[in-house]
């Protein structure tokens, strides 16, 4: 086997109570370089990062993979097992890393205080300090501003071992991949380039595909149509052979029939019908053997209203602990019905802080207020989905329908026992929505989503007429949707942060 590189032979998976198979048959090679693996949430894409990290086994058929393999998951609520050893290591190779990768020598004293930015990039400089032959990373700009993107693109770069990348940041697919695997269950595709070419590539085979088969359905059509009327020929000289309801004594009739018989004229009927309906047969088969990927309807009209109050919430300035003697301080805060507000500022400068701070401090119906956290762990997912599964089946239909248009495919969510990040999300909002919100309170809504679901989830907040308030590094997602910004800086060199609003 070539030094680093994954062959995935024959290779079946299905997860316990699940009535399909995720994946079936499937064979692939990933090499050195990085490889981007993209499709909708839920399609399998952390599956065959398990897979490909020994992580996980196939029910049939196997993975070859190298000795030394890592796979750093979207989720960063542990403490990533390598980091004690990097923070404790005095060789240059680990200040390097930690330096390029803004690690500070505290943070795993203070790990609970640090931000999803931060960790997240704790956990990245620990897997890249490693060195392993395989790296499998799920989602690594999740939660980073664009300084912290810059350097983990840097960082990246300098991998010379066999990469995979689950991302839906196109930028980073773009620059850093050399190929992509495109997943649409129970199959999956490699194609050469990063992800614009091979995006292309997609979408022009697709089109592809959807012109034979409309031209293969209009053949089968008109033969379908000829065949018909040879039907009804053949029909009309059988019953033109027919002796039946002739007199006993109509002898000349009976020699009429006689000699077609003889001479086979109206059996001629009979042979043209037989060679359509094999060029028939033939249709069908070629029209059945065109594979056009099925598509979804996307997007989702959010119900919503504005309230009738004068304002959403109204705080008077304070300031707000970030732990190790960093604050956050705040002017007044008010929020009005119908505002769109954008909150931002670098990792660690206290936005989700802030965000928890004005929930607590919400006087507004709790059915009122939709809330996505920027995180939600193992656990809460599962209940969630568990909560929502028990739903009555009207208002789980009408829950599912929102998480399919979101680019979900509800039968696979609901069979799972894991759901992925961005499922949870879909649900959290699909639930929320139906309540006609007077505020939508989203913490990093871009995260653990997939491109198109990224543009359904922006195109159904467009038409929403409550008020927002986002969190994200996703500048193009904030200038979509939001009117005002609330922006955090650092003062000086100091462990002040500052927010001011517009």
């Amino acid at each position: 086997m070539p030094d680093n590189t994954i062959i995935f032979q024959n290779v079946t998976f299905l997860y316990d109570g699940a009535a399909e198979p995720l994946f079936r048959d499937l064979s692939l090679q990933f090499s050195r370089g990085w490889t981007g693996i993209v499709g909708a949430n839920g399609v399998g894409k952390s599956t065959i990062l398990k897979l490909s990290s020994g992580l996980l086994e196939p029910r049939e058929g196997r993975v070859i993979i190298p000795e030394f393999t890592l796979y750093c998951e979207q989720r960063t609520d542990e403490i990533p097992a390598l980091l004690t050893d990097l923070l404790g290591a005095a060789d240059s190779e680990s200040y390097r890393i930690r330096d390029r990768l803004g690690v500070e020598d505290d943070w795993l004293e203070r790990w609970e205080t640090l931000s999803h930015g931060e960790r997240k990039r704790a956990q990245i400089a620990a897997a890249l300090w490693w060195k392993p032959e395989v790296l499998a990373l799920d989602e690594p700009t999740n939660h980073l501003d664009a300084q912290a993107q810059e350097m983990l693109f840097s960082a990246l770069q300098g991998f010379n071992g066999t990469g995979l990348l689950v991302s839906h940041d196109r930028e980073l697919l773009d620059d850093l991949c050399s190929q992509c695997l495109f997943i649409e269950p129970p199959d999956a595709i490699i194609r050469p380039g990063n992800y614009s070419a091979s995006l292309e590539q997609t979408e022009q085979d697709n089109l592809s595909a959807q012109r034979s088969y409309a031209n293969a359905k209009q053949d089968y059509n008109r033969i379908k149509h000829e065949a018909s009327r040879r039907r009804s020929e053949a029909s009309q000289a059988d019953r033109k052979r027919s002796k039946k309801g002739i007199a006993r004594n109509d002898h000349d009739a009976k020699a009429k029939i006689d000699a077609a018989r003889l001479t086979g004229k109206d059996g001629d009927a009979g042979k043209r019908l037989s060679q359509m309906e094999g060029r028939l047969s033939q249709a069908r088969e070629k029209m059945s053997g065109i594979e056009v990927k099925k598509t979804y309807t996307m997007g989702i009209w959010m119900p919503g209203e504005k309230s009738k109050r004068d304002t959403l919430f109204s705080l008077p300035d304070g300031i707000l602990s970030l732990g190790e003697k960093r604050e956050l301080h705040y002017p007044d805060l008010l929020m009005k019905p119908d505002d769109r507000i954008a909150l931002t500022g670098v990792n660690g400068s206290g936005k989700s802080t802030l965000i928890k701070h004005i929930m607590e401090s919400l006087n507004l119906p709790d059915d009122k207020v939709v809330y996505i956290p920027q995180e939600i762990d193992l656990g809460s997912s599962q209940d969630i989905l568990n909560w929502a599964k028990g739903l009555p089946p009207e208002r789980l239909g009408r829950m599912m329908t929102v998480v399919s248009r979101l680019g979900s495919r509800p039968h696979r969510l609901l069979e799972s026992t894991e759901p992925s990040p961005g499922e949870i999300r879909k649900v959290l909002l699909a639930v929320g929505i139906a309540n006609m919100p007077h505020l939508i309170v989203m913490d990093e809504p871009t995260n653990h989503l997939d491109l198109p679901s990224i543009e359904s989830l922006e195109d159904a907040l467009t038409d929403c007429p409550c008020g927002l308030l986002l969190v994200s590094h996703d500048r193009r997602f904030l200038e979509a949707l939001t009117e005002k910004r609330w922006s955090i800086s650092e003062e000086g060199m100091t462990s002040k942060y500052i927010l001011e609003t517009d």
